[in-house]
């Protein structure tokens, strides 16, 4: 699929977006091993959710959906998975083998987690040596890339020091501590997405927090089902908040957004760029943070982003650099080597296809710099099969002059299928072929 975009104006409108992709996963994992219906809505049925999804019901967990974005989950326990006929098909979710892997850690019996050729290329140690220390049989190609091969059993509980901040890391080595004979407790090095700890907290896990200290106490009784309602994703909203921003007469309010202030890291850069930014808070739904977002354009100024800065807006950077062409001043980017394995290697992609856009972005190792404000021209540009990178350049391409046609928009389908008609909504020059 191609999207086809051209330079648009005075983007208007009150919207919604899907469901939170973290959320989402983690609604059914957690669902699949409590006792009882766990039931789900707002859930974000794209392409690395049903993996997710797909994954589960080869593992024996019943899932029934009502409609497309509200299903219930028929929770196992702790001990009720059945080992899987073939190997469990992550498509390219890494979020679904990471965390997948810890719950399997625990499984008395052998499982496979493989996927696609771009997961296939993502590197897996950091889950595969703590695993390994708490017990589990853990194999993969070359000892770090999948597909991985997992021998669970009775695991033992680990005090471990994440190398670096990572949720996807931090939640795999939680959810192995359920299946645990003692305490696992995690030390963060930074602040990383927490949605892991606010989901088995409202479940009723023993889980306590002191500092970068994570401790989970094995339960002694079954993970309570929850009723939840998956507040719209805050990286999804990402692309409507920047276009908001640097759309001359835009003006766009987005409604019942996840507020988690470990995602939140983009809403502060943005801020600090002197973009148009409100936030209104709403509430709360199971135990996640609710907010409305309105975004108006006007002139935004560079910024630097490094350290724990980057983890809160780890999947935003693809997005953030296109902000930043049309920043005035200097943007730069460090600590951010986490973005060379992604679905792509984003730093290179980035700077890549914004380059054939007229844009004056350098690569570094660990990031990138931005010299703006800059006019943007239509170009030709690929996606690379990210999902992410799709989406900032279609934004890109609202401000740019003539056309811009983006190669490889069927990934959009990963995160936000109704992407594309949303824009229209709002009144971009936006179509797919």
């Amino acid at each position: 699929m191609r999207l086809i975009v051209r330079k648009s104006e005075g983007l208007r409108g009150a919207v919604r977006v899907p469901g939170d992709k973290s959320i989402s996963h983690r609604a059914l994992m957690l669902g699949a091993v409590a006792e009882g219906e766990t039931r789900v809505s707002n859930w974000l049925p794209a392409g690395d959710c049903q993996a997710t999804l797909r994954c589960l019901q080869a593992l024996g967990v019943t899932l029934e959906q009502d409609d497309a974005t509200t299903l219930s989950v028929q929770g196992v326990g702790r001990d009720g998975l059945r080992p899987p006929r073939k190997a469990l098909d992550c498509q390219g979710s890494g979020t679904t083998m990471r965390l997948l892997a810890g719950i399997l850690a625990g499984q008395a019996f052998t499982s496979t987690l493989d996927g696609h050729a771009g997961l296939r290329r993502r590197p897996m140690r950091r889950i595969i040596d703590p695993l390994r220390r708490m017990g589990a049989d853990v194999e993969g190609r070359d000892g770090r890339f999948p597909p991985l091969q997992i021998r669970g059993g009775q695991l033992h509980g680990v005090d471990y020091h994440l190398p670096v901040a990572s949720a996807q890391v931090k939640s795999c080595v939680l959810l192995a501590g359920l299946f645990a004979e003692e305490p696992t407790t995690v030390h963060e090095p930074g602040p990383a997405r927490d949605h892991t700890e606010r989901m088995l907290q409202a479940m009723g896990a023993d889980l306590q927090i002191d500092g970068p200290a994570i401790t989970l106490t094995p339960p002694a009784e079954p993970l309570r089902p929850l009723d939840l309602q998956v507040p719209g994703d805050l990286s999804s909203a990402a692309f409507l908040l920047v276009a908001g921003a640097i759309v001359p007469g835009a003006r766009i309010i987005i409604e019942d957004v996840g507020g988690n202030p470990t995602r939140a890291g983009l809403l502060d850069v943005l801020k600090a760029m002197s973009a148009h930014i409100n936030i209104e808070d709403r509430g709360t739904s199971g135990g996640e943070p609710l907010i409305d977002l309105a975004a108006q354009y006007g002139n935004l100024r560079g910024a630097e982003v490094d350290g724990a800065g980057v983890v809160r807006m780890i999947d935003e950077f693809p997005i953030f650099a296109v902000a930043a062409t049309q920043a005035e001043g200097q943007t730069v980017v460090s600590d951010a080597q986490e973005l060379r394995v992604k679905e792509t290697d984003r730093i290179a992609a980035v700077a890549t296809e914004l380059r054939r856009m007229g844009a004056a972005i350098e690569e570094k190792p660990d990031g990138f710099v931005v010299r703006g404000p800059v006019r943007l021209k239509g170009a030709t540009v690929n996606s690379y099969g990210d999902h992410r990178l799709a989406m900032a350049l279609a934004v890109a391409g609202l401000v740019a002059e003539g056309e811009t046609v983006v190669e490889g928009a069927e990934a959009l389908g990963d995160s936000y299928p109704g992407f594309v008609k949303t824009l229209q909504e709002l009144g971009a020059s936006i179509a797919n072929t």
